[in-house]
């Protein structure tokens, strides 16, 4: 089955993508107001940023901070090497943790969090590393 970017116009229709797809402006639109939705409805997120670097998948969550108007989280692990990076963000903890990871797509994906255990938590995603600017 072939996926027709075209036809993205809900979150629901990035579950099949495993590598961000490359979004228009209308689309992006779409997507955000929607995604707005559902993160000021969530007590916290997870973030996890696949990115071809350390320094493209911080600025991916750096860019989410603003957005939203998040505390700074803080790198508390990152790789003695460079390479294909993937990165875990916790807004209820606020530390981010960083690791060499070959063979994953490239984007992000955000499960928004609730203390309720009676509300299930879904992985959203993957967004394009600049789907917040």
């Amino acid at each position: 089955m072939s996926i027709n970017v075209n036809d993205i116009s809900k979150l629901k229709d990035l579950d099949k993508f495993r590598s961000a797809p490359k979004l228009s402006k209308e689309q992006s639109k779409l997507l955000l107001y929607e995604l707005t939705n559902i993160i000021n409805n969530s007590d916290w997120l997870t973030i996890g940023v696949m990115a071809p670097s350390l320094i493209k998948g911080i600025k991916a969550i750096r860019r989410i901070e603003k957005k939203f108007e998040y505390n700074k989280m803080k790198c508390c692990t990152t790789p003695s090497s460079d390479g294909p990076i993937f990165l875990k963000a916790n807004q209820k903890t606020g530390e981010i943790h960083a690791r060499i990871e070959y063979g994953l797509g490239e984007g992000i994906l955000i499960s928004c969090q609730n203390y309720d255990n009676s509300l299930t938590s879904k992985t959203i995603g993957p967004f394009p590393l600049d789907f917040f600017d």
